[in-house]
């Protein structure tokens, strides 16, 4: 900033900004997203923003080769969003970034001197594993199993959880699905068929191959049995 007062100054109000030195900053989505709920194709976008004292303009523009305001082209536009600027800590340099990153979305924030505007990206996971799930062999477990962990985990949808373990299990019945059916039973309090699922993780452990260290579980296995009786 340099002692410098931004916005209303260095950078006009309720006027387009390259939002950035010189060339415009880009942006590149590998899949289609949402954008403040908008959907918005993949693809390689600048950021130019209409800033104001209430509420910005946050506009994906397909000219990605930007460098002055006066070359920005509303009829490029991809997508126009808007957005609350909030009152945030000094910061000194024009920053762009992603402060909240989850499973399913992400605020891409523009912070400078003591402003921050966010905006929401989603991206439709479910619809991409079902997706891909949809190309992957009947006889394929490991997908099913992550995919069930996911559900489990991040997205907290434990009906589809359920679903895709399932899954996994008929396609093939192994000491890693088995065993994280017990701890899902456990999750849930069934801590009788917790139990039941445990044990059996443990005898397909043997069978395994791989040689599982099952040190642990067995450890929780015996916790769980000490449980319900």
């Amino acid at each position: 900033m340099k002692g410098r007062a931004i916005w209303g100054a260095l950078v006009p109000l309720d006027k387009p900004w390259r939002t950035g030195a010189n060339a415009a900053t880009t942006i590149t989505f590998s899949d289609a997203v949402t954008v403040e709920g908008q959907k918005l194709a993949a693809g390689t976008y600048s950021i130019v923003t209409i800033p104001g004292k209430d509420e910005w303009t946050v506009i994906f523009n397909n000219d990605t080769k930007l460098w002055w305001e006066t070359e920005y082209d509303a009829g490029k536009d991809a997508l126009r969003v808007k957005a609350k600027p909030q009152a945030v800590g000094m910061v000194e340099t024009l920053h762009i970034g992603f402060p909240s990153v989850g499973a399913t979305k992400a605020v891409l924030a523009i912070e400078w001197e003591k402003v921050s505007v966010p905006v929401t990206i989603g991206v439709d996971v479910d619809g991409k594993l079902t997706k891909a799930l949809g190309a992957v062999e009947a006889s394929a477990w490991q997908s099913p199993l992550a995919t069930a962990r996911y559900y489990f985990e991040q997205a907290g949808n434990r009906p589809e959880g359920w679903k895709y373990l399932d899954k996994s299990i008929a396609a093939n019945r192994n000491w890693a699905n088995v065993s994280r059916k017990a701890r899902f039973y456990a999750e849930e309090g069934k801590v009788a068929e917790a139990v039941k699922a445990g044990e059996e993780a443990l005898v397909l452990a043997k069978a395994d191959p791989a040689k599982p260290n099952v040190g642990a579980f067995e450890k929780t296995v015996g916790e769980w049995k000490a449980k319900v009786k």
